[in-house]
């Protein structure tokens, strides 16, 4: 279901005619910074926006928007290892708006507005646009340093949506189970085709590449248009994407057994309870880990997603009782996904990956991610790609001691290893691909050195 359409729909059912919607576009120029190629040239419009803001920078990237007020810190807060080094000052123009929506959980820039957007050009532009979706729940500003700083420092632009809904109630917006995070898709499809478009007036061109780059559900979102949208995307970069199938493996077969098990484990180092993690998914590697997973993600995703795609097990309940223990009614710990209505099935099956990319993709994903474990995320999904011959256009890197969020690195750094370099290096692999046709080395583990600069170096060949 279009996410236009079924906004539409909502302001329809509220009596509103379509006459009484706000202007397309409201342009409100920032402050033009000096020397900045866009100073002086109007401000491109922002295709189907509702609402748009420009400003003329002196730096794009993060050493120039935190303290100028055009990121927001708190949103990429610990996804990245904090010896990452970033490039700097790249001048342009950042555009940042809203297009249509009926939900209002973003709160930044006091907009109240969900489907916010962020579009950055740089003055020397190489041709290109990178297309990203946030991770997690997280606004439109959480791969500013993951992904942006990068980007823009090569001359691409940069744009980036919050999905059309943040936060952990992400589950109230739209009106059928599975709603919010098709709209996720949309949103990606629709900011893209927009920022073609914003090219379009800024350069006087078309990007000559677009790709998508994304971590975790921003990952998801890289494959899930890369199997559907051909025709926008020359190419991805996915990093450790969610794996959602209507028979499994997905969050839900494998986070109610860990739920159940880790407590007892926790508690007596229960062999039984250790063994029914490793049946989960998670490598043994990683135990070291789950406490803080178990605190922090395990019982949070489970909840909000099943309340999600699955709102009518707990009833009148909102996304369940948190750290319940099993036993307790309508507890999440005792959920069996295979058990569930066949609507639950139906619900994922909206949402669900294939593997028949159409474009080239690169994947990369830890060996002791202890939120999606390796083993039931991309290892599955690099089957699919492989049962659907689509394998000479995949690439499929396993990081060894990579963990699903870099920033605990810092506290563990004799036991895990940050993927944002190997993120870095899987981005240029796939650009000399796609515009040099140079082959990127084969599908691999990448083993973690000994020693280094961990934050900054990875050699997809070493």
């Amino acid at each position: 279901m279009p996410v236009l359409s079924r906004t539409v729909r909502a302001l329809l059912g509220a009596g509103l005619s379509l006459l009484l919607l706000p202007p397309a576009v409201a342009v409100a120029p920032g402050p033009a910074a000096a020397g900045t190629a866009c100073a002086a040239a109007p401000a491109p419009v922002v295709p189907g926006a509702e609402r748009q803001v420009s400003a003329c920078l002196g730096d794009l990237t993060t050493a120039g928007t935190v303290a100028d007020g055009h990121t927001d810190p708190a949103d990429w807060a610990g996804l990245t290892p904090a010896g990452a080094r970033n490039p700097s000052g790249v001048p342009g123009l950042q555009i940042d708006g809203y297009f249509p929506d009926t939900s209002a959980g973003n709160a930044t820039h006091g907009w109240q507005h969900d489907a916010q957007f962020v579009i950055r050009l740089p003055d020397r532009w190489t041709g290109g646009l990178v297309v990203s979706g946030s991770p997690g729940v997280r606004e439109q500003y959480a791969n500013d340093v993951a992904i942006s700083d990068w980007v823009l420092a090569q001359g691409y632009a940069f744009a980036a949506t919050d999905k059309g809904n943040v936060g952990t109630a992400f589950y109230r917006d739209g009106r059928l189970p599975g709603d919010a995070i098709v709209e996720w898709n949309d949103r990606v499809t629709q900011l893209t085709r927009a920022a073609r478009a914003v090219l379009r007036q800024r350069y006087g061109t078309a990007p000559r590449r677009t790709y998508a780059a994304g971590i975790s559900n921003g990952g998801y979102l890289v494959r899930w248009q890369l199997e559907h949208h051909p025709e926008l995307f020359d190419g991805g970069v996915d990093w450790e994407g969610t794996l959602w199938r209507s028979g499994g493996p997905n969050l839900f077969t494998f986070l109610p057994a860990t739920l159940r098990s880790y407590p007892r484990y926790a508690a007596t180092g229960d062999p039984a309870a250790y063994a029914d993690l490793l049946a989960a998914g998670f490598a043994p590697d990683s135990a070291f880990l789950w406490d803080y997973h178990y605190r922090v993600y395990w019982d949070l995703t489970q909840r909000i997603y099943r309340e999600e795609l699955d709102p009518r097990y707990d009833g009148a309940t909102e996304a369940g009782t948190p750290f319940c223990a099993p036993g307790t009614p309508a507890c999440d710990a005792d959920y069996v996904y295979p058990r569930r209505p066949a609507a639950v099935r139906a619900a994922v099956s909206r949402i669900a990956l294939t593997g028949r990319i159409q474009r080239p993709l690169i994947t990369l994903h830890g060996t002791l991610d202890a939120l999606l474990p390796i083993s039931r995320d991309s290892d599955v999904y690099a089957g699919l790609v492989r049962a659907r011959h689509a394998d000479r256009i995949f690439r499929y890197y396993r990081v060894e001691g990579g963990n699903h969020v870099d920033g605990l690195y810092d506290a563990h750094p004799d036991r895990l290893r940050p993927i944002l370099p190997c993120f870095r290096s899987a981005f240029g692999a796939l650009t000399r691909w796609v515009d040099r046709r140079v082959v990127p080395p084969a599908s691999r583990t990448l083993p973690r050195p000994p020693s280094g600069d961990l934050a900054n170096v990875c050699a997809l060949d070493g």
